[in-house]
């Protein structure tokens, strides 16, 4: 998903294309009533923002990423989504079938979830040295993990667990799985939904109508 999506308003619907097709925008034609572009102020258009970064450059991030590709982070795609942990350097750790791995590189189109904020400089050395020390315990060895799979934890709860950890460093609540996936993850996920659904429908049509704003 390398192209830039925009959005403008006419015929009082959000209309999106990709923006190389729009390099002369003002005389080309609305693709719904066919009449030569104008535009007001609010309705001209505006970048659409992509919601796949690069996780190595986002510091203590959750990251969500497919080995299938980001247009497959749709919450209509029946595919095994895979997770991770960012360090305030880049490094990604994650669980896997061959236990802990801390990848510098695989995590450049996912969904990130910054957890701790820039300023936090006592927050973000702790979680470098926490994130550490927490990657080498026994739970995460790869002999555990088919055991891990089966509670419906891997990936997913090595990283919420740890999460809960820092919180509670932090003088915070832990959450619980439903917790942190209805207030963290799905209200981006639903975001994520329909962003690809606008990237395809542009990729397959050239442009994209909505009767109504889509929150985008």
């Amino acid at each position: 998903m390398d192209k830039t999506v925009i959005k403008y308003r006419h015929c009082g619907r959000d209309i999106y294309s990709f923006s190389h097709q729009n390099d002369d925008l003002e005389r080309s034609h609305c693709p719904f009533c066919h009449q030569i572009l104008t535009f007001g102020l609010l309705d001209a258009p505006v970048t659409l923002p992509c919601p796949f970064i690069n996780g190595h450059k986002v510091a203590c991030a959750f990251l969500i990423g497919s080995v299938h590709g980001p247009s497959y982070l749709g919450e209509w795609h029946d595919t095994e989504i895979h997770v991770g942990l960012s360090s305030s350097e880049g490094r990604v750790y994650n669980y896997t079938l061959s236990g802990i791995r801390k990848d510098d590189h695989g995590w450049e189109q996912c969904v990130c979830l910054q957890l701790v904020p820039p300023w936090r400089h006592d927050l973000r050395e702790s979680w470098d040295r926490g994130l550490e020390e927490f990657s080498a315990l026994p739970e995460w060895v790869s002999e555990r993990f088919h055991e891990e799979r089966e509670f419906g934890s891997c990936c997913y709860g090595f990283a919420l667990t740890f999460i809960n950890h820092m919180r509670s460093l932090d003088g915070k609540m832990s959450l619980s799985r439903d917790e942190f996936t209805g207030q963290h993850v799905l209200p981006t996920m639903k975001t994520v939904s329909i962003y690809i659904k606008i990237y395809q429908a542009i990729s397959q049509h050239g442009f994209h109508i909505a009767e109504k704003l889509n929150n985008m």
